[in-house]
């Protein structure tokens, strides 16, 4: 039999396949258009803005770093602009090390500069652009551009660097430029945005001196530039662009050549000095030495510099000035005496017998030498550096007495001068012993522990700079200046100029005839004194004291004797010094390392530091070699006049390859002051 089809059937199935179809085809186009509606209404704007970001790309344009000055305009630090070959590891295709071999063969890649890469991996995150190599000539730019489709991830780029020209000079108060690590920039995080986004872009910044405390004044303001690049992110053509703005021109009181001076009068001692102005506190000379070349940290110093610096038993790299502290020795004894007139422990006239040595209890305390001076009153006892005065000048205030009065002076405490990581010092009480010191038998202070605190021994243990702000608040009778190394910052858009002028602390309130006693003391250690040979024929007058710290104990049956010691182990040699006596416009601190007598090599420093302040000598080279040898006392030969004596390193500074004309001429101008 044959099977009858069910043609109505067959019909309603087609049709139900249809409409199914038609539906499914309706949901899809429905799909499709809700999406086109969301995406090219809904949210018309946003993408937008997104297609527009991805084809252009915003670039900051990172300033020119401000300049740092002397008080005369001589250039410390300035800028130059070199090309840089960088590599960013996150976008790199091939293995890093092969990248790196390729990349020698184009340009010149020494082992410095691979260690110098690898150190800086190390430091940064995988998406950072580290340079491999810094200053390309024309030609290996060139070379490298030819071929850089084989190098996905590396590129050229122009970066600005940091040159000092006068290489090691005022190294420690200039500072120097460095990578931002990643320290630095975890602190970066809690800027505020504005500031935070003032430093895209940014890879270096101040680590230490002027550099560092006044970054954000020589940094400028970044610009940007909005470029159209290609689907392959390379720039296309430039849309718009905001300039960047310079830093501002940071001016220090310091006087370049007077600091170049005595750090040649230094040679390879060590030590330190500060003189200032005891009218302002302007600083005139911040010397460390030894000093280094910043010059080394501005593109990443390698190992074998470093070590040589870090490991070095003269330690180049700490700011002896405002970090090292050493005990004062006699040059305390002014700031006793002021104190004793003060507190009325004792008057000008009052007579102490100088015997030789001072007894207290079992202890003898000897003068140096053992040599009794006889009678002694307050100005002979600064004079003639008498121990037995100050020894029993100390028994009678006690030890929270000389705190209370010395402190105010700034020993003990930071002076607040106008760059990062000053020491505080150490001025001995009760109460710092008792905080020092845990056990309950060390936290007790003994009655003969103060006794050498008098002659500037014992606990007591200052920095250079605290002991010239503590002899310029003496000058000024009491009024209280913090020092700082920056005269006025200069505007580089308006060429406005801003001073710096500190707040004064609370004077003191000394009365003006104690103060003239204490000058004319010091005068006279110049006139019939420790350093009456070093001042002779000096056409001014000026005051001062001699100073010499143990840099290590000689027991009580001993005798000290230099050629017995290591040269690390001798006594330091220290000066403290005003000058002109009536009006005094400049007060010094200095400080030889294991030189022995103050009179002896610090003093012949001084003497020379006031000859070119006050009457614009420049010591001739023999007595310039003379006084590097501590051989010196007054000066020897025809002095030179400052102008006529250049800078160190600015005889070749014009033939840098790298550094404008213009600086070169600024760092060779002659010092007028």
């Amino acid at each position: 039999m044959t099977e009858l089809r069910n043609v109505e059937r067959e019909l309603h199935r087609f049709r139900s396949r249809v409409l199914a179809a038609a539906a499914f085809v309706l949901l899809g186009f429905g799909l499709v258009g809700a999406r086109l509606f969301y995406l090219q209404v809904l949210q018309h704007d946003a993408l937008s803005a997104r297609a527009e970001a991805n084809r252009i790309a915003v670039l900051p344009s990172v300033p020119n770093r401000g300049l740092i000055v002397d008080r005369n305009g001589v250039i410390l630090a300035t800028n130059y602009s070199a090309y840089t070959l960088e590599i960013t590891p996150s976008k790199v295709e091939q293995p890093l090390e092969r990248v790196i071999e390729q990349l020698g063969e184009l340009v010149e890649v020494t082992p410095r500069d691979r260690r110098r890469f690898k150190r800086l991996q190390e430091e940064s995150k995988n998406f950072d652009s580290l340079p491999i190599r810094n200053r390309l000539t024309d030609a290996e730019v060139a070379r490298f551009t030819a071929q850089r489709f084989r190098f996905p991830g590396v590129e050229v780029k122009a970066r600005l660097f940091r040159q000092y020209p006068l290489g090691e000079t005022g190294s420690h108060l200039i500072g120097y430029m460095g990578r931002i690590n990643q320290a630095e920039k975890k602190a970066m995080e809690d800027w505020d945005e504005d500031l935070q986004a003032n430093y895209r872009g940014t890879d270096y910044i101040g680590k230490l001196g002027v550099e560092q405390s006044y970054e954000t004044m020589l940094h400028g303001t970044t610009g940007f530039e909005e470029v159209e690049t290609s689907a392959g992110g390379r720039a296309v053509r430039r849309l718009r662009t905001h300039p960047p703005t310079p830093g501002n021109t940071v001016v220090l009181s310091v006087d370049i050549k007077l600091q170049a001076m005595v750090e040649e009068l230094f040679g390879d001692r060590r030590g330190a000095l500060v003189a200032m102005d005891p009218r302002t506190g302007e600083v005139l000379a911040f010397v460390s030495k030894p000093t280094f070349d910043p010059n080394l940290f501005v593109d990443g110093i390698d190992v074998e510099n470093w070590r040589e610096l870090n490991e070095s038993i003269d330690k180049p790299l700490l700011n002896r000035a405002l970090r090292g502290t050493y005990p004062p020795g006699s040059t305390f004894k002014p700031f006793m005496a002021i104190a004793a007139l003060t507190t009325g422990k004792r008057n000008a006239g009052q007579i102490i017998y100088d015997n030789g040595s001072f007894q207290f209890g079992n202890h003898t305390f000897r003068s140096h030498g053992d040599h009794g001076l006889g009678p002694v009153d307050m100005h002979r006892s600064i004079v003639m550096s008498s121990n037995v005065y100050y020894y029993s000048l100390a028994n009678e205030m006690g030890v929270d007495l000389m705190h209370d009065q010395l402190e105010p002076f700034g020993f003990g405490r930071r002076t607040g001068i106008d760059i990062q990581g000053e020491s505080t010092g150490l001025l001995p009480s009760t109460e710092w012993k008792r905080r020092a010191y845990k056990r309950p038998e060390q936290q007790k202070w003994f009655a003969g522990e103060t006794i050498s605190l008098g002659i500037g021994q014992g606990y007591n243990n200052f920095t250079m700079l605290q002991i010239a702000t503590a002899m310029s608040t003496l000058l000024s009778g009491g009024e209280r200046n913090k020092p700082h190394l920056v005269h006025e910052v200069q505007d580089v858009v308006t060429h406005a100029k801003r001073e710096v002028h500190p707040e004064p602390l609370p004077p003191l309130g000394l009365k003006p005839e104690h103060v003239e006693i204490i000058k004319r003391a010091m005068y006279g250690v110049t006139q019939e004194g420790t350093s009456t040979k070093v001042f002779a024929g000096a056409p001014y007058k000026s005051g001062g004291k001699t100073g010499t710290a143990q840099a290590v104990t000689i027991r009580q049956n001993e005798r000290y004797n230099a050629g017995r010691l290591a040269e690390h182990q001798r006594d330091h040699s220290l000066y403290l010094a005003f000058a002109p006596l009536e009006a005094p416009t400049i007060a010094l601190a200095v400080i030889v390392e294991n030189a022995g007598f103050g009179a002896a090599a610090a003093a012949p420093i001084a003497r020379r530091v006031f000859d070119y302040w006050l009457l614009g000598n420049y010591p001739s080279e023999a007595d310039v070699a003379a006084t590097r040898r501590g051989e010196s006392v007054a000066p020897i030969g025809t002095p030179r006049r400052v102008e006529d004596v250049p800078l160190p390193g600015t005889a070749d500074l014009a033939a840098g390859f790298s550094v404008p004309q213009s600086v070169a001429q600024g760092a060779a101008a002659e010092v007028k002051r």
